[in-house]
């Protein structure tokens, strides 16, 4: 009989989940709408019935040794889902007792940047390493920070927020409710904040006027930079010099191996790569520079999520295990 795991990412559209072997290979995977249920244990009861319908799929031959789930404003000490803006259930939702309960495994949650670096840990590049950060450069900048091998928690469970840094703090309005955060000006959606700055405040010829802001994808403003336009070439500039400045005071507080971009920004390769890299070696310390390097996520695929909230499982099963030899 072979042990799975089950990796759950809720997003505010759909929940993808899939079942998982501890070798990382995804044996089953589907999805079903988040915002369907307006009762958070209607839409549980649905999850829970799409994951037993899978597992009959994949056989009687399969063992569930766990579920691991990632989530917006996880709390991975409390096992709560906590005030979620992006969600349609408020308050905080106790998903992990539910799980335990219905499934009678261990269940861990944690949010998805954090699950991120776990998979990175677990399947990516990050393998042999314990001190390294993932960023995640989707809709907003999410962090994960590896710490001698182990996730940063913090005292209260919601330990590197990296998008919520301060860049300006008169910039731009974030969702958090302040003003200038990183994720702001370093995302998707902040790239394409700074594409229709500069398209008021210059007059250079660009493929992208006339592109509404809701038809604008980062995918446009690099196809666009790569056919040499001057807008969507400096945004990019722009972007990666606020994020390299910006990872620079990041390694001043955890000193890591390597920083892993990922998610659909970095999709863009050197376009995002090549600037961050040089604004990132031109802030450091001098102490820093040269040690630290930034590379693309091992787990760039449409499993990555699933894969790094089923990593969870794996660390938890592994910690437990070396506690038991020691």
């Amino acid at each position: 009989m072979s042990d799975i795991i089950v990796g759950i990412d809720i997003g505010g559209t759909s929940t993808k989940f899939g079942l998982v072997d501890q070798s990382g290979e995804v044996l089953f995977q589907s999805k079903i709408t988040t915002q369907t249920h307006s009762d958070f244990r209607d839409f549980i009861k649905e999850l829970d019935d799409a994951i037993k319908k899978g597992m009959s799929e994949v056989g009687s031959s399969t063992k569930l040794i766990g579920i691991g789930i990632g989530a917006p404003n996880a709390n991975y000490l409390r096992g709560t889902i906590e005030h979620a803006a992006n969600l349609r259930w408020k308050g905080i939702i106790p998903i992990v007792d539910i799980m335990k309960n219905d499934f009678n495994v261990p269940v861990m949650i944690t949010n998805d940047a954090n699950a991120a670096a776990m998979g990175e840990m677990i399947y990516g590049h990050a393998q042999v390493m314990k001190d390294f950060i993932v960023i995640t450069l989707g809709t907003g900048l999410g962090s994960g920070i590896v710490c001698n091998g182990k996730l940063v928690h913090g005292h209260d469970g919601f330990a590197a927020e990296l998008g919520h840094v301060i860049i300006n703090p008169r910039g731009r309005q974030c969702g958090c409710g302040r003003r200038g955060c990183l994720e702001t000006y370093v995302s998707a959606t902040g790239i394409k904040r700074t594409v229709y700055k500069m398209l008021a405040d210059h007059l250079e010829e660009s493929e992208l006027r006339g592109i509404s802001f809701h038809d604008l994808t980062t995918k446009m403003i690099a196809e666009s930079a790569q056919r040499g336009d001057l807008v969507a070439k400096d945004a990019f500039e722009y972007t990666g010099q606020v994020l390299g400045a910006k990872l620079a005071d990041t390694v001043a507080h955890t000193d890591p191996e390597a920083i892993f971009l990922f998610g659909g920004l970095s999709l863009a390769k050197d376009l995002i790569f090549e600037p961050t890299r040089r604004h990132l070696e031109e802030t450091l310390m001098p102490i820093y520079r040269g040690k630290v390097q930034v590379l693309p996520s091992g787990l760039q695929n449409q499993s990555a999520p699933i894969l790094g909230a089923s990593s969870l499982v794996i660390d938890f099963l592994n910690n437990n295990e070396r506690e038991v030899v020691g």
